[in-house]
């Protein structure tokens, strides 16, 4: 995600983002902003300069920086604040000529049902000039505490369908099996993934070849060595990029350690985005170093690629684990007594 207004700006590192990979064959950007007039001009800019296929306006980010200068989900929060997202879509869906505008939202701003949002602006969001929309099933005030909630994602898919503004639902798809039941009913375009794309990247192959796939350490290993010589294209090979480099496989592994390997689980048992799983010891050495939660080990998966970082070299990572129900003080194995049932409906 860019801001507009240091798009605008010039800002090198915004940018950076706008670029398109010519391996990319599907490329949108997405951005954020809290005024009508700077996103218009945002807009037009990324129609006439950037190659890409959509433009996504981030309306649901709950970052508090991002919040604080009026945008993200704090458009969501009361009646000025959807007055502004109105004249927000529609001034920049009327500056882009050739590129499709899209939104994402989150369910509302409070965690009061009563002050749900959503519905409302996806009933008129394709008469201000969206093609398409997101939908996060949590509020800004749960940020990812809670487990999104579908059934609040298939209503609105139904108030969205009159207008033909194609929903895309989004929270805790770990699995093909989670995607398929979210897309059973056939009210939503597809289900976006985040998190459970940066846990297990394989989530997508699952879901293509609806499976569940065993990976293996080595395979998973591999990931980071094609991430490490991405890196050094993107970044360069100078002591910069190879430490712009580490920095940023760190960070991803903030988020790859959390994975439960299939074969470790019960037979029947998948493992759950939201529950902190307890530690574990894997199949072998590198299973078992995949799964460790220190910076350290992190740090020696890194120096598999990249070699020993600069004396003094520290890290801690943006993205703590802080994204956990509450119940996730439960090992995973007591938190998972019953078996999974893919047909029993769900909240999230």
């Amino acid at each position: 995600m860019a801001m507009a207004s240091n798009i605008l700006k010039g800002v090198r590192s915004e940018l950076a983002l706008l670029r398109r990979h010519p391996s990319e064959r599907l490329f949108g950007v997405q951005v954020c902003g809290g005024h009508p007039d700077l996103m218009a001009r945002c807009g037009e800019f990324l129609d006439n300069e950037v190659d890409c296929d959509f433009v996504d306006v981030n309306m649901g980010c709950p970052i508090d920086g991002v919040c604080a200068k009026g945008a993200g989900s704090t458009l969501l929060r009361d009646e000025v604040g959807l007055a502004r997202m109105k004249k927000l879509v529609q001034a920049m869906s009327g500056s882009m000529q050739r590129t499709p505008l899209t939104i994402k939202v989150r369910m509302g701003y409070d965690d009061d049902p009563s002050k749900y949002v959503a519905h409302d602006v996806l009933k008129d969001a394709r008469a201000w000039g969206a093609a398409a929309a997101t939908l996060h099933g949590r509020t800004r005030a749960q940020r990812y505490s809670r487990l999104a909630d579908w059934r609040y994602i298939r209503r609105c898919a139904a108030v969205a369908s009159p207008s033909g503004l194609p929903l895309v639902g989004n929270g805790d798809v770990f699995s093909f099996k989670d995607y398929e039941r979210h897309m059973r009913d056939g009210t939503l375009a597809t289900c976006m993934i985040g998190r459970g794309a940066l846990i297990k990247p394989w989530v997508l192959t699952e879901i293509k070849e609806r499976r569940v796939w065993d990976i293996s350490a080595s395979e998973r290993l591999a990931i980071f060595g094609d991430f490490a010589r991405h890196g050094l294209e993107h970044w360069g090979s100078d002591e910069r990029g190879v430490e712009t480099t580490r920095r940023f496989m760190m960070e991803w592994m903030s988020y790859t350690h959390r994975y439960v390997p299939v074969g470790l689980l019960e037979s029947g048992v998948a493992q759950k985005m939201h529950l902190r799983p307890a530690p574990y010891a894997g199949r072998n050495e590198l299973e078992t170093l995949l799964a460790s939660d220190a910076v350290e080990d992190w740090s020696r998966v890194a120096e598999m690629f990249l070699g020993k970082p600069a004396p003094g070299f520290s890290f801690v990572p943006k993205h703590k684990s802080n994204s956990y129900s509450a119940e996730s003080a439960v090992a995973l194995a007591s938190a998972q007594a019953a078996s999974y049932d893919d047909d029993v409906e769900e909240n999230g």
